[in-house]
């Protein structure tokens, strides 16, 4: 039965207890994942978390110690790569440099002995498709690399595959390259509607890319969700230091939803119900989520407080405040240009903040 033909429901792919170990070393443990059909799912973490090698045990590039993996109702862990159904795309494109474009995008197509006009075909239309409809004759060392990564990507959805591995695809790429492919990717997945699995080490990329976010560490899965639940509802520690900048306040549970942050009390966090007094916790809060000046007035956990430093990243700035009462635990809050130039913030100044309790977060 081909992919195209089985029934729509239920998940496309299908990992249960995905082991790997390479000798005394457990690069994964007992991963378990469903990737909707269609849908576009990042693998995103640290370097040496696990996140390629799960790929490459998609692909059969490696085999797993332990652990089954179902393809479009198939199951397909023990089959070697040539008889999964997939297209791949790595980190550094691994076009052949003496091929033309054109055959690098036909190669699958020829090793499946499809018919002359059929590749013409096929390759004009996935030319055109990535945009260089004009590049048959070139060959790859002639073209820039997001160009490159096009061909790479055409090369990859030649043959039609239900499944599309992206190992790192942007990592080599300029920072104006990244952003704009990274663009044009997720507008291609979802107009050709078919399922991919990316990886990736760039928070930015995950979160606006992803339909669904795994994130990894030590060959375990933190947490997987959308990009909004993995950024504003982390599940660990790890996701919400990982994930975006986040404010982290040492603390002691003094019971009733009350919290000491050295000389302050504060009030309410989420995940706090249950927490015994005297015991010492962290607390996490995102720096958009602190409030300031004017929005702070009769508001619950307003602190007043002192501007440390001023950080200038363009379209916004980093605000780093000391708190009185807990001025060894200093707090940055994420503001607009406009609205530091409108409060005329400076060193030295001072700033009322506000760390709302439904914000914090208790990890």
């Amino acid at each position: 039965m081909t992919a195209s033909a089985l029934p729509a429901d239920g998940p496309y792919l299908k990992l249960s207890g995905i082991t790997k170990r390479f000798g005394k070393f457990t690069a994964l443990s007992g991963i378990a994942l469903a990737v909707e059909r269609g849908k576009l799912m990042i693998f995103l973490g640290p370097s040496g978390c696990g996140k390629t090698t799960l790929l490459r045990i998609i692909a059969g590039l490696e085999t797993q110690d332990e652990g089954t993996i179902v393809q479009g109702g198939r199951d397909i862990s023990r089959l070697p790569a040539m008889r999964r159904d997939y297209g791949i795309v790595f980190q550094s494109y691994a076009l052949f440099p003496n091929l033309t474009i054109f055959s690098n995008v036909a190669y699958g197509l020829v090793n499946r002995r499809k018919g002359q006009d059929e590749i013409k075909r096929r390759v004009g239309d996935l030319l055109k498709l990535v945009g260089l409809p004009d590049a048959g004759l070139k060959y790859p060392g002639q073209l820039s690399g997001g160009q490159q990564q096009r061909i790479a990507l055409a090369r990859a959805l030649a043959s039609a595959p239900g499944l599309l591995l992206l190992d790192e695809p942007l990592s080599a790429l300029d920072a104006i390259e990244r952003v704009r492919l990274r663009g044009e990717i997720r507008a291609l997945q979802q107009r050709l509607g078919v399922t991919t699995i990316m990886v990736t080490h760039d928070q930015e990329e995950a979160l606006s890319m992803a339909d669904t976010v795994v994130v990894m560490n030590h060959g375990r899965i933190e947490q997987v969700g959308t990009p909004q639940q993995i950024y504003r509802e982390p599940a660990s520690a790890f996701v919400a230091d990982f994930v975006g900048k986040v404010n982290v306040l040492s603390a002691v549970a003094e019971g009733a939803g009350r919290f000491r942050v050295g000389g302050l009390v504060l009030n309410g966090a989420v995940g706090s119900e249950s927490v015994a007094a005297g015991t010492p916790v962290k607390l996490y809060l995102r720096p958009e989520d602190v409030l300031v000046d004017g929005a702070v007035r009769d508001r619950p956990n307003a602190v007043p407080g002192k501007v440390l430093k001023v950080e200038f990243l363009g379209a916004f700035c980093l605000v780093t405040v000391t708190l009185a009462g807990a001025a060894d635990q200093p707090l940055v809050v994420n503001l607009s240009r406009h609205s530091i130039d409108e409060m005329n913030l400076a060193e030295g100044e001072p700033l009322s903040v506000g760390l709302p309790p439904d914000c914090l977060r208790l990890l």
